[in-house]
């Protein structure tokens, strides 16, 4: 079609077209009528998360004193979303402040909500764990959420996560061990306790994991290859440097993911700052709500040396896969970009 051309913006490629000057046939619908979204999704929003179910997205993301939940059933109206305050902190305790990096998964029919905090009274690493709350009932954003306590992890740590592979079941977080932090996988007995022994897997032993002025690696997220590898993304570097980004281990189909030597790191970030975007970093992943497109969300800053603050808010972005089964992430979609959203959205 003569004048007619496809848009590529920071290496993804935009799924809606071009038309100036063209026409379409009749009773086709224009591209240009496609619904779209920009980045970023809210103007507040480090540490994001996302879980989708049956076409339902629920979202939550660091709020310091509390643990909120947004309902919605179309990501790009996420600022519009219904939201409910489900959980806050203790005034003293093992998990009194400091509430970092929720995350809600769906286990077993039941809803666990995994979080960091603080002991209350201590602003130290030794004092920060990964702690776990689980309702019973249908809809998170109701019900009783009951404090199942503190992840018997080996180290304090922060930034757990939770995925099944083999018929078993895995908690990956971030230790503080001999470096600031690691990263760690331990088998679990049920969705609050851990069993057997605990592997580091991964220590911050590449440039691009020490800037800021400390070594870190940190917020790992499992993702299944579509050829059976398995793949941990996580963030390097401190999160008040503009060099934050995310890095990714992987291991081959079949792997135990306590064997420590199966896990093998890319030796550059597969995310990092670029198209005005920075500090790219604390991912996650989700489906399409019709199951066709893979989708990542992280937070990031719109301009250079803005810290670690409240000021990170969420982006998402469709990724793909190579042929050999690896994600292809790509750049960070500049802010303002109009992307379409993901497929089979209501």
């Amino acid at each position: 079609m003569p004048g007619c051309s496809w848009s590529k913006v920071a290496g993804v490629v935009a799924l809606s077209a071009v038309f100036a000057g063209c026409s379409e046939p009749k009773g086709a619908a224009s591209a240009q009528s496609a619904p779209t979204y920009t980045n970023p999704l809210l103007p507040s929003g480090p540490d994001p998360w996302i879980t989708q179910v049956d076409g339902v997205y629920y979202y939550t993301h660091t709020l310091g004193d509390r643990i909120a939940l947004w309902r919605t059933d179309n990501i790009a109206k996420l600022a519009q979303a219904e939201r409910v305050d489900v959980w806050t902190a203790p005034e003293t305790g093992p998990n009194g402040h400091s509430i970092w990096a929720p995350e809600l998964h769906r286990i077993d029919g039941k809803w666990f909500l995994y979080y960091s905090a603080t002991a209350s009274g201590f602003t130290d690493d030794a004092h920060r764990g990964v702690f776990v709350l689980e309702n019973a009932g249908p809809d998170p954003l109701q019900g009783e959420w009951i404090d199942r306590g503190r992840i018997n992890t080996a180290h304090a740590g922060i930034d757990g996560t939770v995925f099944a592979y083999g018929g078993k079941r895995y908690f990956a977080y971030s230790p503080y061990t001999e470096t600031d932090t690691s990263l760690a996988i331990a088998q679990m007995q049920d969705p609050w306790t851990l069993t057997g022994d605990e592997t580091v897997i991964a220590r911050p032993d590449q440039p691009w994991e020490q800037q800021g002025g400390r070594k870190i690696v940190e917020g790992p997220e499992f993702l299944a290859g579509p050829k059976g590898d398995l793949f941990l993304t996580y963030s390097a570097s401190a999160c008040w440097s503009d060099d934050y980004s995310l890095g990714l281990l992987h291991a081959a189909p079949g792997a135990d993911p306590l064997d420590a030597s199966a896990w093998k790191k890319s030796p550059q970030p597969v995310l990092k700052s670029a198209n005005g975007v920075y500090a790219t970093g604390h991912n996650g992943f989700f489906v399409s709500p019709d199951g066709k497109e893979n989708w990542i969300i992280y937070h990031a800053n719109s301009g250079p040396d803005m810290k670690c603050t409240q000021k990170r808010a969420p982006r998402i972005q469709r990724f793909d896969w190579s042929e050999d089964g690896w994600p292809q992430f790509g750049e960070p979609v500049a802010t303002g970009v109009e992307l379409p959203v993901p497929s089979g959205s209501r």
